[in-house]
């Protein structure tokens, strides 16, 4: 005979881990100190859609809007993305399938409490309140189709097929004894983008590949704590405009690069 409690449950081995919300909204960010460094050596670009050093890094965090409909939880098969390729020395684009398929190791932060009024930016004393949890995120890159149609507007087919997460979300409050001071920040940002609490988190980072019939092998590993923005820059930046945010829009944190070459969470 079962108890009461073992018919309420079962095995982890028969679950299937589903997406934690609906999602209505989803921002990538590029906020690693090291991203132009790693951008400019790894993205496999030709000369006339190789992106200049700018200095826009360091004043606020770069980042665009991302397709909230193809994140999926872990363990969900990942299809290799079709779509134009420009080989360098071609004339010519051609149609097929991605050659050049990337990895980028991040996390990303729920949106919380009450929704935000359209024209009503969040003030960074206040970002705090609307930072509910976190989870591991790869945003997958086709970086071959990438190279092709960025130039001038940035990422389309080349990063909306599919963005892996992890099936649970870490709260805040479980986080916190990870908290670690921020990082420097020259020049000062400005006032809006201001604060001095702790909000940087040493959470170590890492990325195993393991090929079919094969082992193991260890590529990357760096700390969270790498990050130039905190989250809460990155959310008082995200609506100083006026856009409004919704409970469980998720915002990436960008690729967290670190100062050496196996800190490097990209391919």
């Amino acid at each position: 005979m079962y108890t009461t409690l073992e018919r309420s449950m079962t095995s982890s081995r028969n679950n299937r881990c589903m997406r934690e919300v609906t999602f209505g909204s989803h921002r990538e960010e590029k906020t690693g100190r090291f991203g132009e460094l790693l951008r400019q050596v790894t993205c496999i670009r030709s000369p006339e859609t190789q992106l200049p050093k700018t200095v826009q890094e360091k004043w606020l965090p770069v980042g665009y809007h991302g397709r909230a409909s193809s994140i999926v939880p872990s363990g969900t098969p990942v299809r290799r993305p079709r779509g134009q390729l420009k080989p360098e020395g071609a004339t010519e684009p051609t149609y097929g399938p991605s050659r050049l398929l990337d990895f980028e190791l991040e996390m990303a932060f729920f949106v919380g409490g009450p929704a935000t009024e359209l024209g009503h930016p969040i003030p960074i004393d206040k970002t705090e309140d609307h930072i509910f949890g976190m989870v591991l995120m790869n945003d997958w890159s086709a970086r071959d189709i990438q190279a092709w149609e960025y130039v001038p507007l940035g990422p389309f087919l080349g990063k909306s097929f599919g963005t892996t997460i992890s099936p649970w979300v870490v709260s805040m409050e479980a986080l916190r004894p990870y908290m670690v001071t921020n990082p420097e920040q020259d020049p000062a940002p400005l006032s809006y983008l201001a604060h001095s609490d702790p909000y940087s988190l040493d959470i170590n980072l890492g990325v195993t590949i393991k090929p079919e019939g094969g082992a193991d092998h260890p590529v990357c590993k760096t700390s969270f704590k790498h990050l130039y923005w905190t989250l809460k820059q990155q959310l008082a930046h995200h609506t100083v405009n006026g856009c409004n945010v919704n409970p469980g829009d998720l915002m990436g944190s960008g690729t967290v690069s670190g100062p050496v070459s196996s800190f490097f969470l990209i391919l």
